[in-house]
């Protein structure tokens, strides 16, 4: 039995990983998802608006790489609610990483501390 992984590219880790989640809106989704929202049309309501057509293929993409998965909450239509796997809570590390970069050398970006109240706040309005 071969267990070799096939990569697309390379076996370099960073190329793998930018596979997945490496162009403007896939990393928006995961930290909508960390602020609480879960579905479709919150998603769509998010202030750098995501075209439809790339919402719904970043979905099904993040889904078969393990990183959500989803729960039909309505039947006719069906409709689905979003949530991070583990796999996708552990790249919290990642964005907190990111915030934190982005507030160092990008002007007047929403700070850390900030950010862990707006999720604060969303998980307390969840309870």
């Amino acid at each position: 039995m071969n267990n070799k992984t096939e990569f697309k590219r390379s076996a370099c880790a960073i190329a793998n990983t930018l596979d997945i989640l490496g162009d403007k809106w896939t990393l928006l989704v995961i930290r909508d998802l960390f602020f609480g929202k879960k579905t479709y049309s919150e998603f769509q309501k998010s202030p750098e608006r995501i075209p439809t057509n790339i919402l719904a293929e970043r979905l099904k993409r993040l889904e078969s790489a393990g990183i959500i998965n989803k729960q039909s909450y309505q039947q006719r239509p069906v409709r689905y609610a979003y949530q991070l796997t583990a796999k996708g809570e552990a790249l919290a590390p990642v964005l907190k990483e990111m915030v934190i970069w982005g507030n160092t050398f990008i002007p007047d970006t929403i700070s850390m501390k900030r950010i862990e109240k707006l999720i604060a706040r969303q998980k307390r309005a969840q309870s």
